[in-house]
């Protein structure tokens, strides 16, 4: 409303000019297709006064008479279908208080934009892509006069790729928790769509919305956010929630078995979320991160242990930086990730030589639960496989953990050997990182052999370790989409040096005796709205 657009890449001030001139301005090529998608409708619309509603109006009219013959970036199927579906679904809001003329203009290229998703809607790539453009051609044929021989088809179409894009553990290709959530809310107002037209629901497309909403309960912390991995962030406020409620199903998910590749562990106040699978391959691959074995904890309403995130906001630099094992809470041989990043031959940076075999074990234990997992991306390069070992609480209020470099076998003493001889002996260096959120007060304490972790709830979480050569505190960055830039952290970094066979360190998370069991913690509505305004210093 008052003229400054957040694209990606950076602000742009534009006080008076439409959204389109805005992201003509901008330096990231991307601001222009983030825009076509519409989605800054359900901003106007949430704000929904006069004033919103005629610069919606305006900007409308301004696309169609932009891009509305079929040119621009906007005419892919899945920025076709995520355009429709504003269109259709804030209708009422767009033509209130419009000419003949308007709603003629509206209404011709709604249909335009519906036979152009008919005709191409395949081109879409397979999972999140399609279903916005399936879903908004389904949108288009029940909403639109002349549209309904397009439902038929858009539904068979989406009925084939619930059954094909979403796994029998409710997990899609991408692995991105934030995307799974994208799409159940397609398939539910797909779903909603169909059911309020009395338009038959195929089952696939109820099967599938079954099995992600118990997946999306078990990738969602404590605090209500989503674990964030692989490219995506903590959700649009209100998205899940709103997703699960429409799912119609309260299934809980399995506490002793993985969920689109990830183990969670939940006890009292505390929630873990550890990535136990190799990282997305194929299509995927080029927003996939090498964050094998890290994990996440929230304590409440308040993370803790968290990942960079994806930097893909902030440009090429950052998102390369956000994907490597040093962004994530994991151990990492120093100069290596777990995966690497290579140039694809579309130009895009691609995980390659990724682990091939991530094993995974749960355990009950007299006063808690352990989640045990391992990986091999280590093991060509440097013959070892990398062990950890979670083990939480039954109250929640502690998480013993240990790290392992081991070999397993001769060929990976050989391997050992071999880059033992390239660090001249010295030892293969690693670092074990815990990176913290943005909000965490971290202080070294007992002359270096602790630290005192305080969360703005006042509960205070003690770390120690044992094993590593060092312990210390260095910046980091916290990244997510929608901010001015990277916002400024700190990480606890375990070093240490593998000089022989097996390598173990063990470290430990534990609540302060003196914090109480409940915590009367409220939101803090006007340090949240500050630090949105102003991101912390980098």
């Amino acid at each position: 409303m008052a003229g400054n657009f957040l694209f990606p890449g950076g602000l742009v001030e534009a006080k008076g000019d439409t959204i389109w001139a805005a992201a003509d301005r901008a330096a990231d090529p991307r601001a222009m297709v983030l825009a076509q998608g519409f989605t800054w409708l359900d901003d106007l619309v949430a704000v929904g006064d006069g004033r919103a509603r005629v610069l919606a109006q305006s900007w409308l009219a301004d696309w169609i008479a932009r891009y509305g013959r079929g040119t621009g970036p906007g005419w892919t199927p899945d920025l076709a279908g995520r355009r429709l579906i504003r269109w259709i679904t804030h209708g009422l809001f767009l033509l209130r208080g419009q000419d003949a003329a308007g709603s003629e203009a509206y209404f011709r290229s709604a249909g335009q934009q519906a036979i152009f998703l008919s005709r191409r809607w395949k081109a879409a790539r397979p999972g999140l892509p399609r279903f916005e453009a399936l879903t908004g051609m389904i949108y288009a044929g029940l909403a639109l006069e002349g549209m309904e021989r397009h439902v038929a088809p858009a539904t068979a179409a989406l009925a084939r790729d619930c059954k094909t894009q979403v796994g029998p553990d409710g997990g899609i290709a991408s692995r991105s928790p934030e995307d799974l959530t994208e799409t159940l809310t397609l398939l539910t107002w797909a779903e909603g769509a169909l059911r309020d037209t009395d338009t038959a629901v195929p089952e696939t497309l109820r099967a599938a919305i079954a099995r992600i909403a118990p997946t999306l309960r078990a990738l969602r912390h404590a605090d209500g956010g989503l674990a964030r991995f692989h490219g995506g962030g903590r959700g649009l406020d209100g998205r899940l929630d709103e997703a699960l409620a429409a799912s119609g199903t309260s299934a809980q998910p399995d506490p002793e078995r993985l969920h689109m590749g990830y183990g969670r562990l939940q006890a009292g106040r505390t929630t873990i979320v550890l990535d136990a699978a190799p990282p997305p391959a194929g299509g995927h691959a080029g927003t996939a991160h090498a964050a094998t074995l890290a994990f996440e904890l929230t304590s409440g309403r308040r993370p803790m242990i968290v990942n960079c995130g994806s930097g893909a906001f902030f440009g090429g630099d950052w998102a390369r930086a956000g994907r490597a094992t040093p962004s994530h809470s994991t151990l990492g041989i120093d100069g290596v990730s777990s995966s690497r990043l290579a140039p694809g031959t579309d130009g895009e940076d691609r995980l390659t030589d990724t682990p091939h075999q991530v094993l995974t074990h749960f355990e009950p234990l007299p006063d808690g639960l352990r989640l045990a997992a391992s990986h091999d991306g280590y093991r060509r390069s440097h013959g070892m496989t990398h062990a950890r070992t979670l083990d939480l609480s039954q109250d929640g209020r502690g998480l013993a953990g240990e790290d392992l470099l081991t070999v397993l076998d001769p060929a990976d003493e050989a391997a050992f050997d071999a880059a033992m001889t390239r660090a001249n002996l010295q030892g293969i260096a690693f670092s074990i990182r815990f990176h913290l959120h943005p909000e965490v007060e971290a202080r070294v304490d007992l002359g270096g052999s602790a630290v005192s972790l305080t969360l703005r709830s006042g509960e205070i979480w003690i770390f120690r370790q044992t094993g590593a050569q060092r312990m210390h505190l260095a910046p980091s960055v916290y990244l997510e989409s929608g901010r001015i830039k990277p916002r400024a952290t700190q990480q606890v970094v375990l070093v240490g040096r593998a000089m022989s066979y097996a390598t173990r360190i063990r470290w430990s998370l534990a609540k302060a005796q003196d914090t109480p069991l409940a915590i009367r913690d409220m939101p803090r509505d006007v340090a949240a709205e500050h630090d949105e305004l102003t991101p912390g210093d980098t």
